[in-house]
């Protein structure tokens, strides 16, 4: 029979996976550039918040690099983001910079799923020569015509 545990010890079972999983997600490297802008503090730090999410779809760590234009009446923001042999670029301009670096969170994380999905989808193993040879071995024989 199993042994009853506690709240208390589920919990801190809980707090050790979460430190594991926090341990194993790769560190993102962010980099602010402001251009034809004042840069503020507050839009910096949003920017590398957003886009430090897109790290947990990497196995290696990455850099991040956001660059954040304004031109009149145009905000214009793209993000580079390298991992490896792994670059994924993304370019928007919207009327607002928070909403700039939004949609450009949303479109690098869709690209990066979206490489991940096929690299995992590629990587279909054939059978090995035993598992053919054991395979038909295992296949029922072909019934026997009865005038042979």
């Amino acid at each position: 029979m199993k042994p009853r545990e506690g709240k208390r010890s589920r919990a801190a079972a809980r707090e050790r996976g979460r430190q594991a999983a926090a341990a194993s997600t790769p560190e993102a490297r962010v980099a602010v550039t402001f251009r034809h802008v004042e840069p503020t503090e507050a839009i910096k730090v949003y920017g590398e918040r957003k886009l430090a999410h897109a790290a947990k779809h990497l196995r290696r760590a990455c850099e991040i690099h956001l660059i954040l234009t304004v031109d009149k009446y145009r905000q214009h923001g793209e993000v580079t983001v390298k991992s490896g042999r792994l670059a994924v670029t993304a370019q928007e301009e919207t009327k607002d910079l928070y909403s700039v670096i939004d949609l450009l969170a949303a479109k690098v994380e869709r690209q990066l799923r979206k490489h991940v999905e096929k690299k995992r989808a590629s990587k279909v193993r054939s059978m090995s020569t035993g598992e053919v040879l054991s395979a038909v071995e295992q296949m029922p024989s072909p019934p026997r015509p009865r005038g042979a």
